[in-house]
């Protein structure tokens, strides 16, 4: 296994090594065969402050057999021939260059879930700037090898996944000669509870395998996003519709525009908090608190001119003009130079 690089670029865009969070918008399956909808999920993602948005490009008759048993779809819902509802998600592919352009021309990213060899050659030759490779293709090696030929960022979601299968995925990649991958903790749960998160697994997988690690979001809200980036995630994927409400297999689990600006913000925010990590006294935005709020020395009584300075003369309270506290010692015995009022703070020039 050899060490990828620490920064992954992404149409231009540093990814890794102390860079921002790359932020995806799922839009996946939630443009509802509506070629305006789509553009309005990119326009909403753009303006909420995303780095790309993803789609799925998939075709049924090469992703389900039609003998596949019936999935539940969730808690409360019928289990659904997952053939029929895969073929009602299919999308226009004659949309992908006018989507590819538009996202382009409002500065952020576009690439997709390939699903087989048709769609990887679309993307490769609108010169797409990374691939996606969904948790339930990672095992299959030759469509990874395909996307890995493109010599783009491929991003593995590992949702389901083992180390030997994750192993497998990224070598090859590497065996193709590409080395700009990035891996997603993912739970394959739609919507997935919390408690399955398992975010300790984004360093785990740093460790484990060299590469840059991100985290692909199922549950509700954007709290476990949040976690995600404090515990060090180069990359966030989450969901995005236009209505939650909306009717579609996606929706229900998926962030609305106004929630995920209201992510991001907070996610630069947090990014903002890690600071260099130096613990080396007040920043200069401290300062005056660092001086009047901290404790120093000070008179408990009146102290004449001449008095020996004894313990009982002596409090500490704030503001930290005088001696400081763990200096008390050198105090005490001393001879008072002038006089100090009680509630005086003492300095070496009093004593």
């Amino acid at each position: 296994m050899k060490t990828t690089n620490e920064i992954v670029e992404i149409q231009g865009t540093q990814v890794g090594s102390g860079n921002p969070c790359y932020i995806i918008a799922e839009i996946g399956s939630n443009h509802n065969n509506n070629y305006n909808t789509a553009i309005e999920l990119i326009d909403a993602a753009a303006d909420a402050g995303v780095n790309a948005v993803k789609l799925q490009t998939f075709y049924a008759k090469h992703h389900y057999s039609k003998k596949t048993p019936k999935i539940s779809m969730g808690k409360g819902s019928l289990p659904v021939d997952p053939y029929v509802l895969v073929e009602s998600l299919e999308m226009n592919r004659e949309w992908i260059p006018e989507l590819h352009k538009y996202a382009s021309d409002k500065s952020i990213a576009l690439f997709s879930s390939p699903c087989d060899i048709e769609a990887i050659n679309l993307f490769s030759n609108l010169d797409s700037p990374a691939y996606k490779v969904a948790s339930f293709d990672l095992t299959d090696l030759n469509l990874i090898g395909e996307i890995a030929k493109c010599q783009k960022p491929v991003i593995l979601s590992t949702g389901l996944s083992t180390y030997a299968e994750i192993n497998r995925a990224i070598d090859q990649c590497y065996f193709f000669n590409n080395h700009q991958v990035i891996l997603l903790q993912c739970t394959s749960l739609y919507p997935a509870p919390a408690y399955l998160s398992n975010l300790c697994a984004i360093n785990t997988l740093k460790k484990a395998f060299n590469v840059l690690v991100g985290y692909s979001d199922h549950t509700l809200g954007d709290h476990i996003c949040l976690a995600a980036v404090s515990l060090g995630a180069s990359v966030i994927e989450k969901h995005f519709t236009l209505d939650a409400n909306s009717i579609g297999p996606d929706h229900s689990f998926a962030i609305e525009p106004a929630d995920l600006t209201s992510m991001i913000v907070k996610i630069k925010e947090i990014e903002a908090s890690f600071g260099d990590g130096i613990k080396n006294g007040p920043r200069e935005e401290e300062m005056e608190l660092y001086k009047k709020a901290r404790r120093s020395l000070h008179a408990a009584s009146d102290i004449l001119e001449g008095t020996e300075i004894t313990k009982d003369m002596l409090c500490v309270k704030r503001p930290s003009y005088g001696v400081e506290p763990y200096l008390i010692d050198f105090v005490i015995g001393r001879k008072a130079k002038k006089n100090i009022l009680m509630d005086d703070w003492i300095s070496w020039d009093d004593i």
